[in-house]
């Protein structure tokens, strides 16, 4: 479809309503978020060296402990803005009590949000994200790295409201140390 044939059917102001809309209408598995200022984005669907990571990193948080209902894939995180509500979906969420059940689920309970960079999502994962988690109050997000050691950047909220980087390990070494070393 080209773009003036999607323009045309696009509404002028697209809520979070329309990406739900969106992305249970997509039949190619694409994700679709909106960031507080309304910029929208397409993201393309994960390929299975994404699909691997996400289910090494899930496995090792149920494996310690944190209950299924509290560790979730994918699911819709409503990220509150000066100039109104934006929606992104991480590839992994933990939370302190599980989210009331929803599209878009409150940054209340957040306890740490995880993104997997994917070719294309790098400047996405690693300032967009970076900057819109912060501003939410998530007090924790990492990022896994697709580079040869899948490297994770741990982060972690500092008092002045933005991300403070406290440690970078390869994926293999995150997952040989317990959770709870770096959870709260």
């Amino acid at each position: 479809m080209s773009a003036e044939a999607v323009g045309m059917h696009m509404p002028a102001v697209v809520t979070l309503d329309d990406v739900a809309a969106m992305n249970a209408a997509d039949a190619n598995g694409h994700r679709y978020e909106i960031s507080p200022e309304g910029v929208l984005s397409v993201i393309p669907p994960p390929d299975s060296e994404h699909a691997t990571i996400a289910s090494r990193l899930f496995a090792w948080l149920i494996m310690a402990g944190w209950p299924a209902e509290q560790v979730l894939q994918a699911v819709g995180v409503r990220i509150p803005g000066p100039d109104g509500n934006g929606g992104r979906i991480s590839d992994l969420s933990v939370w302190r009590k599980p989210p009331r059940r929803g599209v878009w689920s409150a940054v209340a309970d957040i306890a740490l949000v995880i993104e997997i960079v994917s070719p294309g999502s790098e400047a996405m994962d690693s300032v967009t994200k970076v900057r819109e988690y912060a501003r939410a109050g998530i007090p924790r997000y990492w990022v896994v790295d697709r580079d040869g050691a899948q490297t994770v950047t741990l982060h972690e909220l500092g008092g002045d409201g933005r991300y403070v980087e406290q440690a970078r390990m390869p994926l293999a070494w995150l997952l040989q140390t317990a959770p709870a070393d770096h959870l709260d």
